[in-house]
């Protein structure tokens, strides 16, 4: 495994907890979330849970990492189909850049 895959396994990792800690409030079982998991259908999360994952994440890593930026040049069939990968590509390519400026 290289420090790559131990860093979006770790990013990974941190959002199932996340989404784990939205689903809670609704009462639903804890779920287990992959790369390939699509947040609307599988999960059934509503674009106000996708806010408040982009404030828990902004909150763990920081301003660098900004749900709206990501969203901003999706249209709705793409915020639809939103897998949980991408978003942990998202943050992984965030903090490879806040790792190279320092």
């Amino acid at each position: 495994m290289t420090a790559d895959d131990d860093q979006t396994s770790a990013v990974l990792t941190e959002i199932n907890s996340l989404i784990n800690e939205i689903v809670q409030k609704y009462g639903s079982p804890p779920v287990d979330v992959t790369m390939d998991t699509l947040f609307h259908s599988e999960l059934e999360l509503e674009s106000i849970d996708l806010v408040t994952l982009g404030v828990m994440l902004a909150a763990r890593y920081g301003d660098q990492v900004s749900m709206a930026e990501f969203l901003s040049d999706k249209d709705l069939a793409d915020v639809i189909g939103l897998r949980v990968g991408q978003v942990v590509d998202y943050v992984v390519s965030r903090l490879d850049v806040a790792t190279a400026v320092d």
